[in-house]
């Protein structure tokens, strides 16, 4: 019997949303889409997530994805950048758990760590990785979408394995593993 899925990777951003998919079947991955969301072009942070939402559920909608991998926000400096970023990618997962699909999370290294081997890899090496992986003819000349293709590719990589990052399989899911967060 042949088992195959869909895995929407995201990169949340609220510049450029990256995102990749990926078909699997049995045991073989299939290159469907990478691309990218570009957000620059808007001046109100409210109108990008609107969109990063709207194209999320676009996604959702066209290819059927089993299951969404999403790239967790890397601890920087800037407040205001990591607050804009969790924002970001609470919308692409809203937009995910509204549709009842299944969302992994998964910290920048441990993607590059499944997609290298090095947890501290560039992204022009995770993209080279890609390529050869997944048979890519050329390249994007941002990345942000070659990172999207990543989360993919290594939440493929850690199917059936014990998975450090959260995951999610509805709102219930999502609230009962972030009590700590919920304002009472």
């Amino acid at each position: 019997m042949t088992k195959e899925r869909i895995i929407l990777g995201i990169d949340p951003g609220t510049t450029i949303m990256g995102f990749g998919l990926i078909k699997v079947i049995n045991k073989k991955m299939e290159f469907l889409q990478l691309n990218e969301l570009q957000l620059s072009k808007y001046d109100n942070h409210y109108q990008k997530l609107k969109i990063i939402f709207e194209r999320t559920i676009e996604l959702i909608e066209t290819h059927c994805p089993d299951e969404i991998a999403i790239e967790a926000p890397f601890f920087g400096k800037n407040v205001q950048s990591m607050l804009k970023l969790g924002r970001a990618q609470g919308v692409a997962m809203a937009a995910g758990l509204s549709r009842g699909i299944p969302i992994t999370e998964y910290e920048p290294k441990k993607i590059k760590m499944a997609i290298t081997g090095n947890g501290n890899a560039s992204k022009e090496q995770v993209a080279k990785m890609l390529q050869q992986l997944l048979g890519l003819k050329e390249l994007p000349k941002n990345l942000d979408s070659t990172d999207g293709l990543a989360a993919a590719v290594c939440h493929h990589f850690n199917s059936g394995k014990v998975i450090a990052g959260k995951s999610y399989s509805g709102w219930d899911a999502f609230v009962k593993q972030n009590e700590d967060k919920i304002r009472k």
